[in-house]
């Protein structure tokens, strides 16, 4: 199984779509070898712009852009995007509904080593809570290469979150095909449900082999879209099975998790139990240290399961 940080796979995605689409520009604040927006910086330099470590103004001449006709892709760091952006986010894209990307790369704590004060564990629900927005996570480099494209097809907002850590392949030599709105079943099971999103995605996977070799059925969705959640599938998965565990890169607080569990406590109350930060911020340590740290790896799916069962 070969493997690529989901920020590469955008940078790559933004060069190739930028072949395609002459309306397409790229707005960064200062981070341009990190984001991968260098990618295309380097084959389309008239249409990219650095606006300086300066976020807001990011995001507001982002906006600018959309009222032309273009379609703006905007990146940093996620922390940055959804936080210091936060009030152009709302006021100046998503309140007239322009259509902007905001694509932040280096979300999680898998930033790693730069620390708490880099790693963004609410982002998702800071976007969530913004009217109109979409939101999107990828589970590896292939599904953010369609969600590239899908988002420029997208007539509004949209927030496409993406990682710093290499990433195992999901979709590699599929015929997968991402819909914004619509969560992948990866595997069909009758005793629980893991719902995952971002890198997690694959942690649910190896945890699914581990439980199913325990005589545990377990079903897999990779909820790529946190909003609109896909509510048939959520629906269908709680109804079929007995419990669900939800698994997520970001604060248990505003995002998949609570995504979740806002929809089933009004539809189809169920047991969900959710692996993700619980009310802390990060700290220093590499990337792959912080994963096992805050206990989201696949052993720790395969706990939360057996202690539900």
């Amino acid at each position: 199984m070969s493997k690529k940080a989901t920020r590469q796979a955008y940078g790559e995605a933004l060069a190739e779509l930028g072949r395609i689409n002459k309306d397409v520009v790229v707005l960064e604040a200062d981070l341009s070898k990190s984001t991968k927006t260098a990618i295309f910086q380097s084959e389309f330099p008239e249409r990219h712009f650095n606006v300086g470590i300066a976020e807001a103004d990011l995001m507001a001449t982002a906006a600018g852009f959309a009222t032309t006709g273009k379609v703006a892709f905007a990146s940093t760091f996620a922390m940055f995007a959804a936080g210091r952006g936060f009030e152009q986010i709302r006021n100046t894209i998503a309140y007239p509904k322009l259509n902007v990307k905001i694509a932040p790369t280096h979300a999680g704590i898998s930033v790693g080593e730069d620390g708490g004060s880099h790693q963004s564990v609410e982002d998702m629900s800071l976007m969530r809570s913004i009217p109109g927005m979409v939101v999107l996570c990828p589970a590896d480099a292939e599904e953010t290469r369609q969600m590239v494209f899908a988002a420029a097809e997208y007539d509004g907002p949209v927030y496409l979150r993406s990682g710093r850590l290499d990433t195992e392949d999901i979709y590699k030599d599929t015929d997968y095909k991402f819909e914004i709105g619509i969560a992948d079943t990866l595997k069909e099971g009758t005793d629980v449900t893991i719902a995952a999103t971002g890198m997690l995605v694959h942690e649910a996977m190896e945890a699914a082999k581990t439980l199913e070799a325990e005589g545990i059925s377990v079903r897999v969705i990779n909820v790529s879209t946190i909003k609109p959640l896909d509510g048939p599938t959520i629906l269908k998965a709680a109804q079929e099975t007995k419990f669900i565990v939800t698994c997520e890169e970001h604060s248990v607080i505003g995002g998949l998790g609570g995504a979740i569990s806002e929809f089933l406590g009004e539809t189809h109350p169920t047991l969900i139990k959710k692996l993700g930060i619980y009310d802390q911020f990060g700290q220093s340590g590499t990337g792959n240290q912080l994963l096992d740290e805050y206990g989201l790896r696949a052993k720790d799916i395969v706990a939360k399961v057996k202690e539900n069962m």
